[in-house]
């Protein structure tokens, strides 16, 4: 397929959309994905329109995944904790990988300002010479210095992390709403990313309404939709506030409705 025909994969009829990454099972162990991930998909799959996953949930869930636009996570990353040195985003697979597991896109971190930032700009450069080559689109998450810095997440420089990640070529950039930021701030930071923005829920917030309210914030200045897991699959009922955020995305509801859902 075109990059347009895999995008389409994810982004429906209204060029929104509503995304579950579920690839932390390489990152770290959280409570919630140590069970099968078959078993979330089939609880969440008529809310959500693709899935981030890693090699192996690709490989054993192909299946399952046939009817929903599939992201491959090219690459590993771990958060900092005492004792280990923090190596940032390393590329793990390719294009040729993504082809092979009928991917319909591919996504790969992009850390400004981190101490690997040249081998990490290299390696994402890399992974879009190549969706390029095989049609497939490519996601960079893109985040200043590494993952869990929300206070590195400024208004300014998520502006910047975006417009580096289009600058490099990305098809669609993941991010984080500014900590702090307004509708407006983010308004002007999607209007100068040059290609569609979708927006990360980070860790579990344990808070529908501030969810639910980022991400109506987030959809009304402009974002192109969301890729939020923790916050879907640690949550007490998984399907319901993955119907919740589609109604949000997709159906334009606003809080107070999404809350019903729930």
């Amino acid at each position: 397929m075109s990059k347009p025909e895999n995008l389409s994969q994810f982004f429906k009829e209204d060029n929104k959309t509503v995304i579950l990454p579920i690839d932390h099972g390489t990152v770290i162990p959280i409570d919630g994905l140590l069970r099968k991930p078959m078993e979330l998909i089939e609880q969440v799959d008529n809310y959500v329109d693709g899935y981030v996953v890693n090699y192996g949930v690709a490989e054993a869930c192909r299946d399952m995944l046939s009817n929903r636009g599939v992201c491959l996570r090219t690459d590993g990353y771990k958060p900092t904790y005492p004792g280990n040195e923090d190596e940032g985003s390393y590329r793990l697979y390719t294009a040729e990988d993504a082809e092979a597991l009928g991917a319909h896109a591919m996504m790969n971190m992009l850390y400004l300002h981190h101490r690997r930032e040249s081998d990490n700009f290299r390696e994402c450069a890399a992974v879009i010479s190549e969706g390029r080559e095989y049609g497939i689109p490519v996601i960079l998450e893109a985040l200043p210095f590494n993952i869990g810095r929300p206070e590195d997440y400024t208004v300014e420089n998520i502006g910047f992390a975006v417009r580096l990640a289009a600058e490099l070529g990305a098809d669609v950039v993941k991010t984080a709403y500014p900590t702090n930021g307004t509708v407006d701030d983010f308004r002007s930071i999607v209007e100068a990313a040059l290609v569609p923005v979708v927006v990360l829920g980070g860790a579990a917030m344990g808070d529908d309404t501030a969810l639910l309210t980022m991400v109506e914030n987030a959809m009304e200045a402009g974002a192109s939709g969301i890729a939020v897991g923790r916050n879907v699959w640690q949550h007490s009922k998984p399907a319901a506030v993955a119907a919740a955020l589609q109604a949000i995305v997709h159906d334009e509801a606003n809080v107070d409705a999404a809350l019903k859902l729930l």
